[in-house]
């Protein structure tokens, strides 16, 4: 099967911002903010790397995205849909419109790799075809083609635990884009691995997140990676944005204004 992903002819929905953020604040206690009122735009095409230090809030923001958080207050919107306030039914169907690569591959170990990918279908399938196992023929078709494409179909039938880490997160990829997600976030997916099958995995989300017109917003650390392979740059440090621009423009006096010090450049 080719592992060839075409791009989706330009609409409406391909035009403009894929997110909106406006005065976006988390707080965790009162009065003590880890975002502090973020303005964010994000284009519907290609991919905006988040860099900063830990504990800066990077990981929060993207969780607020999904609503994984509960943001205290700001606008969120996804295409024009506000999501802050979302409940119920209307929030399960905005965030299957929402991919998400984790730092920790949050994979189902005992169950396949066919299945895990199959997974990201979850938000569209009765519950009933989902515990029988019983997907749409497309969809099957679907999680070949993307097991294909990210240079596993060998791997279709082994038990997630039984995978490394490079791989663990390309099934995590996979079953991200089985969602046919509108924007796609991945907190520090190249964290756990070594420098080689980072690049390879970065290698592999550009190319078919490009491919299927996918937009990203990645945390990363690496600021090398990410001035390689993302159109944009959003620095944050203690809770605010503080550079946004691409990357030819990052000087050595925006890191450290990100980074704090001199010593470590």
């Amino acid at each position: 099967m080719s592992a060839t992903l075409t791009a989706a002819a330009p609409t409406a929905n391909n035009l403009g911002n894929a997110l909106e953020i406006r005065g976006l604040v988390k707080e965790y206690a009162a009065g003590k903010p880890v975002l502090k009122g973020i303005d964010l735009s994000v284009a519907a095409e290609g991919i905006t790397a988040i860099i900063g230090p830990s504990g800066t809030g990077k990981s929060t923001l993207l969780r607020c995205i999904n609503r994984l958080v509960e943001p205290t207050r700001g606008e969120i919107r996804l295409r024009g849909t506000e999501l802050t306030g979302l409940r119920g039914k209307e929030l399960r169907l905005a965030r299957r419109r929402i991919g998400m690569v984790f730092q920790e591959y949050n994979l189902v170990e005992r169950l396949t790799v066919m299945e895990n990918v199959l997974s990201g279908r979850l938000g569209y399938v009765p519950l009933w075809r989902a515990w029988l196992r019983k997907y749409p023929e497309a969809d099957i078709q679907r999680a070949f083609m993307l097991l294909d494409a990210v240079g596993l179909p060998e791997h279709a039938t082994r038990r997630a635990d039984a995978l490394s880490g490079g791989q663990r997160q390309r099934v995590g990829i996979a079953r991200a884009l089985m969602q046919r997600p509108e924007i796609l976030l991945a907190d520090e997916p190249t964290s756990s691995l070594d420098p080689r099958t980072a690049v390879e995995v970065l290698e592999l989300l550009a190319r078919l997140t490009a491919a299927e017109n996918v937009p990203v917003i990645i945390n990363i650390h690496n600021v090398e990676l990410a001035k390689r392979y993302a159109r944009r740059i959003v620095g944050m440090s203690g809770g605010s944005v503080i550079f946004d621009g691409p990357p030819e423009d990052l000087r050595t006096h925006h890191l450290q204004a990100i980074y704090g010090g001199e010593d470590w450049l």
